[in-house]
């Protein structure tokens, strides 16, 4: 498949959390068995899945849980997990959409602040969305290097 054109438009909705697997499978763990793609509290009443949409076609998620990290600040936070796009649309939006379309729900639920392990490699996506980097560079095994990164609300 071709690169889309970025003026393409997609369609941001909350997915059940079983629609995420084939994209964290495919994407984040291919090297892991695909029971991996399953992350505890996925299932959680508190807890939501985003999708991006090209036309029918699932292109990008994210997951965002009810959860503290000590290193942060914010009586109510939530964590972002699993964050991926296809590779033939990254760089037209669809990440940055679900970014979007996942923190005005975060806004409505009164999130004080949201965060995430991201990898090294995806830390000036985030940047240029507005997080910033908490300590240092760690490792978590077997899926790499990351960064603590965490956006305040409000």
């Amino acid at each position: 498949m071709s690169k889309i054109s970025p003026v393409s438009t997609f369609d941001f909705r909350i997915i059940p959390y079983q629609a995420t697997y084939d994209l964290r499978f495919n994407i984040l763990r291919p090297h892991q068995p695909i029971e991996a793609c399953y992350y505890p509290a996925d299932d959680l009443e508190e807890n939501f899945h985003v999708g991006a949409f090209c036309g029918k076609e699932l292109i990008s998620i994210g997951s965002f849980f009810q959860e503290t990290h000590p290193d942060i600040q914010g009586k109510l936070q939530y964590r972002l997990r699993g964050m991926a796009t296809k590779k033939d649309y990254r760089g037209q939006y669809a990440g940055k959409g679900i970014l979007t379309f996942g923190e005005q729900i975060l806004k409505e639920k009164n999130v004080d602040t949201w965060w995430c392990n991201a990898r090294v490699t995806a830390a000036d996506f985030y940047l240029k969305f507005g997080m910033i980097q908490v300590g240092d560079i760690y490792e978590i095994k077997p899926i790499g290097m990351h960064k603590l990164m965490c956006k305040t609300l409000g």
